[in-house]
């Protein structure tokens, strides 16, 4: 990706607070060594008690929150991690108050009084540095500040609880912003501001876009390109789908992406596919609107185009090279069919190798795309283990009483969403990176829109994934 496109995170964070501090007060936080060490940070911490005191009113309230911002952006690595720990730690629940406020909760036995007793218990479980957090979403900016904040913060969550609460609440207060009903769908075409078509292509998580070029062919006029945006974060896309409008279901990337082939026309396709899905703020993740996403740009096609009779996806299988070479380790030829076995033993003797080969061996040569010989015998064994890891593979039930979901998390984004297992697709993505992720293979999810809401309820109750008829077949071998 050409760097011109790539604007850094820091140089569009560092212009976040600008101006938000009044000229006429001192800024009680500032110049501070970018490793956040003791003395300052309990400068640091002394602003964050005075946020919360609140003194001098909203707009006092609205500079020291603005100080602590500016403070937070001007730190490297260590002293942001510093800096959420002293957020975590120090301004964290009272568990002597909530201990108190429960055995208060437990003797009532007046109706008011336990009322009141429930009430302060609620504020009681409120953390302080919830009321921080909130601060800075009242700022100018401040969403998409809390957004890149959370960024930084949940790779440190994952090795420290006092961090994970302070995600949590994080994350809860988010979700609550990111409602959906908030966002609004757009259209981004190449008359767009520059601005976004840049954040589009840093952004870009599936197939990398590698120049204006690139960009132009994919908002052409056989080509959509759909963002969600939040009103408080006008100029930054949280996620967005690319679409190609053909007739008949796509098998491969390469195709879709040729800036050579000619532009097809619009009003004549019947089919939408889904090509490339991201989420462009990482400090979203775990906040879903990607189903209204594509329900949303359904929507919209269906009205520009009333010969759209099928909408589907030409999505990645990351993970399933990983899972397979495993496999493969443990069972050997033992996970192929008798059939399949033949087939590979007749190549291995007709390529004169000593022993066979096995499927296995044959996946890592570094001609199994230029061989014809070699990618028909691998194809058909390919295929299959790639419908049976999709369909059948599961990671665990998250609580008790719940279902096994797909391993693939592309495949279980895409079957929550109601969407059916339809075509796996050989050399769907030759590049190094669809290699690396799947031998090369690609699978389409159809989204049947009279099927949509049946297949969801199969899959979020019974765990399992709908299926084409001809993926079925895969299945029984």
């Amino acid at each position: 990706m050409a760097e011109f496109f790539s604007p850094g995170l820091m140089e569009r964070l560092g212009t976040l607070w600008r101006d938000l501090v009044p000229q006429r007060e001192e800024p009680m936080v500032e110049g501070l060594q970018p490793d956040l060490p003791d003395s300052d940070r309990e400068i640091v911490r002394a602003q964050m008690q005075s946020c919360l005191e609140g003194k001098g009113g909203d707009v006092s309230a609205r500079t020291r929150a603005a100080q602590l911002g500016k403070a937070y952006l001007s730190l490297n690595a260590k002293g942001k991690e510093r800096f959420l720990r002293l957020m975590a730690e120090d301004f964290d629940t009272d568990h002597r108050a909530v201990d108190a406020a429960i055995s208060r909760l437990l003797a009532a036995v007046d109706p008011e009084v336990r009322d009141k007793a429930e009430r302060s218990l609620r504020k009681t479980l409120d953390a302080p540095r919830r009321k921080l957090l909130t601060q800075f979403n009242a700022l100018p900016n401040g969403v998409k500040f809390l957004v890149d904040m959370r960024s930084d913060l949940m790779p440190l969550a994952k090795k420290d609880r006092h961090l994970r609460g302070l995600e949590n609440d994080l994350k809860y207060l988010l979700r609550s912003w990111f409602d959906v009903g908030f966002l609004e769908l757009r259209q981004i075409t190449w008359d767009s501001p520059a601005s976004i078509l840049e954040k589009i292509v840093a952004y870009e998580a599936v197939h990398a876009i590698k120049d204006w070029h690139d960009l132009k062919n994919r908002l052409d006029s056989d080509r959509r390109l759909y963002a969600f945006f939040h009103p408080r974060m006008p100029d930054e896309p949280l996620i967005f789908v690319q679409v190609a409008l053909l007739a008949g279901l796509a098998g491969n990337i390469q195709e879709l992406l040729d800036i050579g082939a000619p532009v097809g026309d619009a009003s004549e396709a019947n089919t939408a596919i889904f090509y490339s899905i991201s989420n462009a703020q990482r400090g979203l993740d775990g906040i879903s609107f990607g189903n209204f996403l594509i329900k949303k740009v359904v929507q919209t096609l269906s009205k520009e185009f009333s010969n759209l009779k099928t909408f589907a996806t030409l999505s990645p299988m990351p993970g399933f090279r990983k899972w397979l070479d495993g496999y493969l380790a443990e069972k050997g030829d033992a996970a192929l069919l008798p059939a399949e076995q033949k087939q590979l033993a007749a190549f291995a003797k007709k390529q004169g190798l000593s022993g066979k080969t096995g499927l296995a061996g044959c996946l890592q040569r570094p001609d199994l795309l230029e061989d014809a010989a070699l990618a028909e015998v691998v194809r058909e064994p390919l295929i299959r283990l790639g419908a049976l890891y999709l369909a059948l593979e599961k990671r665990p039930a998250r609580e008790e009483g719940g279902v096994a979901t797909a391993a693939n998390p592309v495949a279980h984004f895409h079957l929550t969403n109601g969407a059916r297992i339809e075509r796996l697709n050989w050399v769907g993505d030759r590049s190094v990176n669809g290699m690396e992720q799947a031998y090369g293979l690609m699978v389409n999810y159809l989204y049947k829109l009279n099927e949509i809401e049946r297949n969801h309820e199969i899959y979020s109750e019974q765990g399992k994934a709908v299926l084409s008829s001809s993926v079925r077949a895969l299945l029984k071998g």
